[in-house]
């Protein structure tokens, strides 16, 4: 895949000294959804707002489709589009007015066909003539990625744009995004959502104190960091775990029908087979097994302990 975005050794201090982000290195491919997780000022969106042009960075390049951001502003910006945290201020304006406005300062011709095409994708369209303090709080979101796309840009950046949004309306949001992509549109997202991060990302990017502590492919990142957890359903409620299963390190469930037994799928041996034969030495009768991979979520919360 060809790269699409490329970051170089980019940092951020700010004039009081505080160092909003440390330098980073990363490329991003043409066509990928790329999701950038982080706690609050952790940096994401200093980075997003560098990338596009909004922020000065205090050093490193960055370079969009082969163009440097400082250099070739105009050619970089209009390959790109923002869909920010904050909603629409242009309170009376209408939808179709907004989004026919903000092709514009992107010098790109007036074109209905484009605007309404883009106001059908985001079931807006029937909304074209109102104005946009009349609009939910969900319409204003797609709103902002209705103004983002009015350029028709090649990658797409989307700021925590589910935030406050329904689950009907984030599910619309996550078709849109999908469609994008298979039209070839690169989506780089941050989210504190991070089961959405597991849905619809390919790779995945954990920043942290101005650092960017790991970038790597999704599937690939539960495989090596990912634990899974063995349930052990007895067919009898025990009170205590037997001091023959102790060395096993299980949790005991409330009920007390069940054992959990944690283990790394990198390690050299799982251990299950020695837990099984002690579970029946220790006179217990299973009713069934089964196995669960850890989150996504739980291996960022184990990820940003960790860079602390």
């Amino acid at each position: 895949m060809t790269t699409i975005v490329s970051i170089n050794q980019i940092s951020k201090t700010y004039p009081d000294g505080v160092q909003a982000l440390k330098p980073i290195d990363l490329e991003i491919k043409q066509g990928e959804i790329f999701a950038l997780l982080g706690p609050n000022g952790a940096g994401k969106t200093t980075l997003i707002s560098i990338v596009c042009g909004l922020v000065n960075a205090s050093g490193g390049q960055v370079t969009i489709d082969g163009f440097d951001i400082n250099k070739d502003y105009r050619e970089t910006r209009s390959r790109i589009g923002l869909v920010p945290q904050e909603l629409p201020a242009e309170a009376f304006e209408t939808v179709f007015s907004a989004v026919s406005y903000t092709r514009g300062l992107f010098g790109k011709p007036d074109d209905p066909t484009v605007v309404e095409t883009v106001l059908r994708q985001l079931s807006l369209w029937d909304k074209k003539d109102s104005k946009i303090i009349t609009l939910s709080g969900g319409m204003k979101r797609r709103l902002l990625i209705a103004k983002a796309l009015a350029h028709e840009p090649r990658i797409l950046f989307l700021d925590e744009p589910t935030a406050g949004v329904d689950v009907t309306l984030r599910q619309d949001m996550w078709n849109i995004v999908r469609n994008l992509r298979a039209k070839g549109v690169t989506i780089i997202l941050t989210t504190h959502y991070i089961e959405e991060a597991e849905e619809m990302a390919d790779r995945v990017g954990v920043i942290n104190n101005g650092e960017l502590v790991l970038v790597e492919d999704k599937q690939t990142l539960m495989q090596k960091l990912g634990k899974k957890c063995l349930t052990l359903q007895l067919d009898t409620p025990i009170d205590a775990i037997p001091k023959a299963l102790v060395p096993h390190h299980l949790q005991l469930s409330d009920c007390g029908t069940e054992l959990l037994y944690t283990y790394d799928t990198q390690g050299k041996s799982t251990g299950i087979t020695n837990l099984l034969n002690d579970a029946r030495a220790a006179g217990l009768k299973l009713r069934d097994l089964y196995t669960a991979q850890s989150s996504l979520e739980e291996i960022f919360v184990d990820l940003v302990r960790d860079s602390q």
